[in-house]
């Protein structure tokens, strides 16, 4: 695998992996729901696409739809601030992977649960979230957390990714460049993850 593109794997794709598996989503046919499309969702549905599950993607911004459906594969694409694409959708996914690290509301996405679904949180908000307990015990449904995994499933990922061809999208840079890419970093400006080829092995070059 090229070293650059699999080096957030280490991270941000065993994130995803390991939530994937435990929980029981990754299997052909399970509709999953991935919110948030950055460097954790990216990898995530790709992962999820490799396992058979149906894909969709669940975004504040629009503008990511066709990225969600033509350049990573994504079978479906929601707006969560239209209230009729939620409401469309409700009772639908076996299981959303929460990768959004904002502070923001879980009600609408425990609504696009199946009875007996899970919502799991990979994310960090600064602040506490909302659960709404009615949602949770009306429709059997549970909301958990994950970290990352181990050495052993790491590597499980690792060879499942080159399996299947799975590489984080990144943006290498040099050292030099670091302060400029913090920058943008702040502002959500990457697509999806950086890369800093510190011995300049790699050849990179300034955006």
């Amino acid at each position: 695998m090229p070293l650059d593109a699999a080096a957030p794997l280490l991270c941000a794709g065993i994130t995803v992996y390991s939530p994937l598996k435990y929980f029981e989503l990754a299997e052909q046919g399970k509709h999953v729901g991935i919110v948030g499309l950055g460097g954790l969702g990216h990898v995530a549905v790709k992962f999820a696409k490799a396992f058979g599950a149906k894909v969709t993607v669940i975004s504040t911004s629009p503008s990511k739809k066709t990225e969600a459906l033509e350049h990573l594969g994504a079978d479906s694409f929601l707006n969560s601030r239209d209230p009729d694409q939620l409401q469309g959708a409700m009772g639908t996914l076996d299981g959303i992977i929460d990768t959004v690290s904002a502070v923001h509301p879980i009600l609408p996405l425990l609504g696009l649960l199946k009875s007996k679904g899970k919502l799991v949180l990979v994310g960090v908000p600064d602040k506490p979230l909302e659960l709404p307990v009615i949602s949770l015990i009306m429709g059997r449904k549970t909301v958990s957390g994950s970290s990352i995994g181990g050495m052993k499933e790491t590597q499980e990922m690792i060879d499942f990714a080159a399996k299947h061809n799975i590489t984080a999208d990144i943006e290498v840079i040099s050292m030099d460049y670091v302060n400029t890419a913090m920058e943008r970093l702040a502002k959500a400006d990457v697509r999806y993850r950086f890369v800093i080829d510190i011995a300049n092995t790699l050849a990179a070059t300034k955006p």
